[in-house]
């Protein structure tokens, strides 16, 4: 088990340090000037060399992405579960969410700040949330489409509530789908808050610096900070992806605990 963990660990860690190096080597062998693909270490200290300004913006695009993050998830659980209940709901939004996903995210972000203001990071997380209720309420709808129907017909044959059935049986039956279209928008998450920051006008943002570094041809802080963004990302995916762990044991524990087992096969002496 140690080593199953050690090496679920150091081999993500390996290949992105293999990675690293295979930037390094293409820099080198092709004689790629510095000015064009800068090398990785260069890419690093750009940002590291200038944190006291970069964090501040960096702090920021994370609260962006949590808050939009979050809105996105209860939103598209609550769109999902929905469409699962009341069928023309779902005849009436479903088409509608394909297309708003068929429209480019670029193309709605400068009329949603046009709409929620320039100077507020209202259409930023705005922007986030369109991003990410998509792949939640999909997965959402689809796990509670396919829940084992005789565990709702035995509990039919109890006499137990809609609501009851919903929370006992549909609920954590969907869990799964659920976290699955949540990892898929907190990788999408990120980009969504980059997007509005690149088309809102408000204040200084990351997105802001990276577009003017790369209008100053300072492509080591576009590259480093390029990283930094991924770095962001997967760190989401992360999360989100532990949360899962958390919330799903029986995936990994099909059988109860020796202690519990012990307690239940041990009968006990009534007093």
């Amino acid at each position: 088990m140690r080593w199953r963990v050690v090496g679920k660990v150091l081999l993500p860690v390996v290949s992105i340090a293999l990675l690293l190096l295979l930037w390094e080597v293409a820099v080198i062998v092709s004689h790629v000037q510095s000015y064009i693909v800068p090398r990785p270490l260069a890419s690093i200290q750009a940002v590291t060399g200038n944190w006291g300004n970069l964090s501040p913006l960096v702090y920021g695009i994370i609260r962006e992405t949590i808050f939009g993050f979050l809105g996105g998830a209860v939103l598209g659980f609550c769109f999902g579960v929905v469409m699962s209940k009341v069928g023309w709901v779902q005849k009436l939004l479903y088409p509608q969410l394909i297309l708003s996903q068929a429209v480019p995210v670029i193309a709605i972000a400068f009329p949603l700040v046009a709409i929620l203001g320039f100077n507020s990071i209202r259409p930023i997380i705005a922007i986030v949330i369109w991003t990410v209720f998509f792949p939640v309420t999909v997965n959402v709808f689809d796990g509670l489409a396919h829940v084992d129907q005789d565990l709702l017909n035995l509990a039919k044959v109890y006499g137990a509530s809609k609501w009851r059935t919903f929370w006992l049986i549909e609920v954590p039956a969907s869990v799964s789908p659920l976290f699955s279209g949540l990892k898929i928008g907190a990788t999408y998450a990120i980009t969504g808050a980059f997007i509005g920051e690149l088309v809102s006008p408000q204040g200084s943002s990351l997105a802001q610096t990276v577009n003017t570094a790369n209008g100053h041809d300072s492509p080591a802080t576009v590259f480093g900070l390029t990283m930094l963004l991924a770095v962001i990302g997967v760190t989401f995916f992360l999360a989100v992806t532990w949360a899962e762990v958390l919330a799903t044991p029986w995936q990994r524990r099909p059988v109860a605990r020796r202690s519990r087992r012990h307690r239940i096969a041990t009968p006990r002496n009534d007093q």
